[in-house]
């Protein structure tokens, strides 16, 4: 396998062999390519170009390149393929799971003659019972490929079955324990089963501290429990108990990439989840919303600035430290939040933790406002302003530090306790809150000073 590096180069040569109908030079540039390094390729293929490189690769490449591809790339291929190629060429190579996921992405008629199409009627009936679940679920996670043995039997009934087993599948990462009705018992270590007596039986030797989740688990909560315990893989088990499938580390990957997709476009104000290829309305549908927010909540600071005109007429010098109280509440209250809502996905903060997490931000909000404050009081003074003035920003300084700090931690802590994603907080709610928030602070202390001060 090479360090592949795409380059226009390799695209017209590949371009050009395709046109040439030259198999063999087509094949020569792909021979040692991984599937992701394929699938990289296809950006740049028209669909036609694609379908001459994906016939020549043998059916278990061609699978994993489907796997590889982006969900847009993958939809646009397969739709113009027959049912029966997708079948035989792609969905018969794959793991279950994998398998799932590409006929989920088909409409429901493509999606019964793909199925239809299957020539083993248990894996076909395998992948159907995947598309039943929610795919953020555990369910919609799972494979269904894995090797279980019953605790009844003895060592050389189970080295039979799971040599069996492992026929069908890539890699074996844990032997599952289940009894007579399929209830899982634990986890069976190949250690020492090879090592016991051959009239030894499972029961007697398997690990019964297994960490199992159930099929509507949230994905969410399944990337942080395999965290949380540094698990490869993770059983899957129905209402009572039974094992159905089992959730391997790669599958959590791109839960966990998903997610932070997610988070941070709604970090930066995007309500919907949008690609670079989709089209200009709906990335406008995905910005509009929180632009729209943000203007209104500039109106809304707008008018609390209008509300103290006449001390900013009477002390121009006011309007030079605005942008400046107002760009420190929101870079605050952002920092804040997004520690919080950092520590919430990790699942290294819970509710119970909440007041702790309020009292030790105060703390550090304290501190860091006393910082700010005097570095602030020490500039005034340093170019001579008026002393007013100086005491007003200083103040407005501590007082808009602390708030913000507060306020970037409670609120995502508020939220992820109604069940919003608390992702929410760290974008422009938060900016525009402070914004606001920190201008009538500023000035409604700097009408309290001037006024004594007068």
């Amino acid at each position: 396998m090479v360090n592949f590096e795409l380059t226009r180069e390799y695209i017209d040569n590949l371009q050009a062999f395709i046109e040439a109908k030259d198999e063999n030079a087509v094949s020569a540039l792909l021979e040692e390519l991984h599937p992701a390094d394929i699938a990289e390729i296809y950006e740049e293929l028209s669909i036609d170009e694609a379908k001459f490189v994906y016939f020549l690769m043998d059916d278990e490449t061609a699978a994993d390149v489907i796997t590889e591809l982006e969900e847009d790339d993958r939809k646009k291929f397969l739709d113009s393929l027959p049912s029966d190629v997708i079948a035989k060429r792609f969905i018969d190579k794959m793991d279950s799971d994998d398998a799932a996921d590409v006929i989920g992405e088909l409409d429901d008629q493509r999606q019964q003659e793909v199925l239809s199409a299957i020539d083993d009627v248990s894996t076909a009936g395998d992948i159907a019972d995947l598309l039943a679940y929610d795919e953020d679920t555990a369910g919609g996670l799972m494979a269904k490929e894995l090797i279980k043995v019953k605790e009844s039997w003895g060592v050389p009934t189970c080295l039979r079955s799971m040599r069996r087993q492992a026929e069908e599948i890539d890699e074996v990462y844990y032997v599952y324990v289940v009894d007579s009705d399929g209830i899982l018992k634990g986890t069976l270590s190949l250690k020492r089963m090879l090592l016991s007596p051959v009239d030894v039986l499972v029961k007697d030797i398997y690990n019964s501290d297994v960490i199992s989740v159930k099929v509507d688990v949230d994905a969410e909560d399944v990337s942080n429990i395999m965290d949380k315990y540094d698990l490869v893989a993770l059983p899957v088990v129905d209402s009572v108990g039974r094992l159905v499938g089992r959730i391997t580390i790669d599958d959590v990957v791109d839960v966990i990439r998903e997610e932070a997709e997610k988070d941070y476009q709604l970090a930066s104000g995007i309500t919907e989840d949008v690609e670079a290829s989709d089209s200009v309305w709906q990335h406008t549908r995905a910005r509009i919303p929180w632009l729209l927010i943000g203007m209104f909540g500039g109106i809304l600071a707008s008018r609390v600035t209008s509300g103290h005109l006449d001390l900013i007429e009477q002390f121009p010098a006011l309007s030079l430290f605005m942008a400046l109280i107002a760009a420190m509440g929101g870079n605050v209250g952002m920092q804040s939040s997004a520690i919080v809502v950092q520590s919430l996905a990790s699942g290294s903060i819970g509710l119970e933790t909440n007041w702790r997490k309020l009292l030790k931000e105060m703390g550090i909000a304290l501190l860091n406002a006393s910082i700010l404050s005097l570095l602030i009081f020490s500039y005034n003074k340093i170019i001579g302003e008026d002393i007013a003035l100086t005491v007003t920003v200083t103040a407005a300084m501590f007082s808009v530090v602390v708030f913000a700090s507060l306020f970037g931690t409670f609120i995502p802590l508020l939220l992820n306790k109604i069940k919003v994603d608390p992702a929410l907080a760290t974008g422009p709610f938060v900016t525009t809150m402070n914004d606001i928030i920190g201008m009538f602070l500023y000035l409604t202390i700097g009408n309290i000073i001037f006024a004594m001060m007068a």
